[in-house]
């Protein structure tokens, strides 16, 4: 049975449903991998980091796609309405030759779009590459209202390069593991939380998962956890 927790929104206080299970989709788009032209790296990159990443039980749901407006559209939106994800990661197709059309369905799928993780991945990957600008990941949020209890998930493309998918996931740190660039997953659990979904902890020497005191479940026992924010 799914869980029953408060959520407070800043003003009014309200009761919801909290899911008994995360669920992750993972989905590379690869005309080339699709076809059995090579084995995809995609998907297997992602679920290797999530597991490393993620504390909390969760199960995923795999698609291997072409590089088709219509099929990644119709993926994502059955992914989401049907198998009720709460986390959707796509890898592949971000880049700006014709084929690559990840951006445009996601977009077309979301209901609310999330500009800042498309923007640190980008500020990530400049690093490294300045062809990090020709990368178009988006973020979305996709939510279905006329179903009980209303679902929502956050829908996110990443690089398609194993490398590339954990440093944006994770974030860089230099030599003596101080953090140089904050990874796009710090954000995710508490998004996640915001939309209605379960609560995902993370362990910290990975990606430690920021949330607002008042959002913690379990904060640490101390004065200044329990002061509130001004």
């Amino acid at each position: 049975m799914p869980r029953m927790r408060t959520m407070t929104n800043g003003t009014n206080d309200q009761v919801s449903q909290e899911p008994a299970e995360l669920v992750i989709g993972l989905v590379s788009v690869s005309d080339r991998a699709s076809g059995g032209v090579y084995q995809d790296a995609g998907i297997p990159a992602l679920e290797e980091w999530l597991r490393s990443a993620i504390t909390t039980p969760f199960r995923v749901e795999t698609r291997l796609i072409p590089d088709e407006c219509a099929t990644i559209e119709a993926t994502l939106v059955e992914l989401v309405d049907t198998v009720k994800c709460h986390l959707v990661l796509t890898t592949g197709g971000t880049g700006p030759a014709r084929r690559d059309v990840t951006p445009e369905a996601t977009l077309a799928i979301g209901t609310k779009e999330m500009p800042g993780f498309g923007e640190q991945m980008r500020q990530i990957s400049l690093h490294f590459v300045p062809t990090a600008i020709l990368s178009r990941q988006v973020a979305v949020i996709r939510e279905i209202p006329d179903v009980s209890p209303p679902h929502a998930a956050l829908v996110m493309n990443l690089p398609g390069q194993p490398k590339s998918i954990k440093e944006t996931l994770e974030g860089l740190k230099d030599d003596a593991g101080n953090q140089v660039a904050a990874g796009i997953f710090a954000a995710v659990p508490y998004c996640i939380d915001l939309i209605g979904g379960p609560y995902i902890e993370t362990d910290g020497a990975v990606c430690k998962a920021f949330r607002p005191k008042s959002a913690l479940r379990n904060p640490p026992d101390n004065k200044a956890a329990a002061t509130p924010l001004q």
